[in-house]
């Protein structure tokens, strides 16, 4: 073969095996999300993640328990397979530190630390991924070192996505008062690490709003106290067959941002003597830029029959629920376009999340109802300049 004839086959030989390698690089397929299966096909909604993005390190929040009555708050930063983080007890609020692992399918162990580097407990569970949210929970067991005895755990993430290392630290009212026969126990959310102080009035509104519940609640214990005052107060051994009345407040946080704050509290009571408690919801949206709390009415264009738009699509949802509300009448007086069906409402990245009391729209067995009316079926009534507008698309 002359040295021409030799150099054009070379030639055509690097022209195919780079056009073979272009061809194969378009098909590689992307990494399951974390928390699913090695081999299992990524969902549609994770084809957009890639190497780059899971190799930034994320910080969550998460929410949760250890057991039935151990509320926590966690805060973890995966970078790789390394996690980080702390963890506290809501009735305690120390924080404790966390070092662990998580591998490929989503496994992670997470080691908790006493101050002096000393294990204390171990977590080992497994990170989940919600395909609609893409928010993210942990659950699994719990154990002390060495110990054989295990207690479940679970967490779920808050969408809280503050800059400047501004975090919400749960505050907790408790009180037990023995000759009136009731306990309280109330949480509420506080913004804590901002350089300036934005979130000072929100913090405000958080504690006036949990702090009015618990007055409302202990005046009624008062009066019950004078209405059955000719009448023996249970003695300590009949405690245990007369329950005493308790209230008990814990929120949710639904979306926290720079300039968004957005919290569902929910409230429990039980009257001593009464056949079951009840239980109801507050909200607190508030808008951080302009320093104020949002009315349903602020989030749409004036004049707008907002509340037409939310009934419509809140009574379609609800009707499709049969099992739990057969109820038709019901759910159209409940749900109807009336401002007091409409004054449990959240903002969440998906929609307006509608929450219906118990008795509302159905029976007290069927407990409270929630709608989340999504961005795009109130895109058209949305305020241009309002807090929802950075939503809709």
């Amino acid at each position: 073969m002359t040295p021409q004839r030799l150099s054009l086959f070379l030639f055509l030989l690097l022209v195919v095996i780079a056009g073979s390698a272009c061809g194969k690089k378009g098909n590689v397929p992307q990494a399951p999300p974390p928390g699913a299966p090695a081999n299992a096909a990524a969902p549609e909604q994770y084809h957009q993640t890639d190497a780059a993005t899971l190799a930034i390190p994320q910080t969550k929040f998460f929410k949760g328990s250890i057991g039935s009555r151990l509320g926590l708050q966690m805060k973890l930063t995966r970078d790789g397979e390394r996690l980080t983080g702390n963890y506290s007890y809501q009735k305690v609020g120390t924080k404790i530190d966390l070092k662990g692992t998580i591998d490929k399918d989503g496994n992670l162990t997470l080691e908790e630390l006493d101050t002096g580097g000393k294990q204390t407990g171990l977590f080992k569970g497994n990170w989940l991924t919600d395909k609609d949210t893409g928010l993210i929970s942990v659950v699994g067991n719990w154990a002390k070192p060495n110990s054989e005895k295990k207690t479940a755990f679970s967490l779920h993430e808050e969408s809280i996505e503050f800059s400047g290392g501004v975090e919400l630290a749960a505050k907790q009212i408790k009180e037990t008062n023995k000759k009136l026969h009731y306990q309280i126990e109330a949480d509420y959310p506080q913004a804590a690490g901002a350089v300036d102080n934005r979130f000072e009035k929100f913090n405000q509104e958080a504690r006036n709003l949990v702090t009015r519940q618990v007055s409302e609640f202990k005046k009624q214990m008062v009066g019950d106290a004078k209405d059955v005052a000719t009448e023996p107060i249970p003695a300590v051994e009949d405690k245990s067959s007369v329950p005493g009345s308790t209230l008990e407040i814990g929120y949710n946080i639904a979306l926290a941002k720079d300039d968004l704050i957005s919290i569902q509290f929910d409230l429990g009571s039980y009257s001593s003597g009464a056949a079951h408690p009840n239980s109801s919801s507050a909200v607190l949206n508030y808008d951080v830029k302009a320093g104020k709390v949002l009315k349903l009415a602020d989030l749409f264009n004036p004049g707008a029959k907002y509340l037409a738009t939310l009934s419509s699509y809140c009574i379609r949802d609800l009707k499709k629920q049969k099992d739990k509300l057969p109820d038709d009448a019901q759910i159209d007086s409940g749900a109807a376009a009336q401002s007091k069906n409409y004054q449990s409402w959240t903002i969440t990245k998906k929609g307006l999340e509608i929450t219906f009391d118990a008795y509302q729209v159905g029976s007290y067995a069927a407990g409270p109802q929630s709608v989340v009316v999504p961005y795009s079926a109130l895109k058209e009534i949305i305020r241009s300049d309002g807090p929802l507008a950075q939503f809709v698309k």
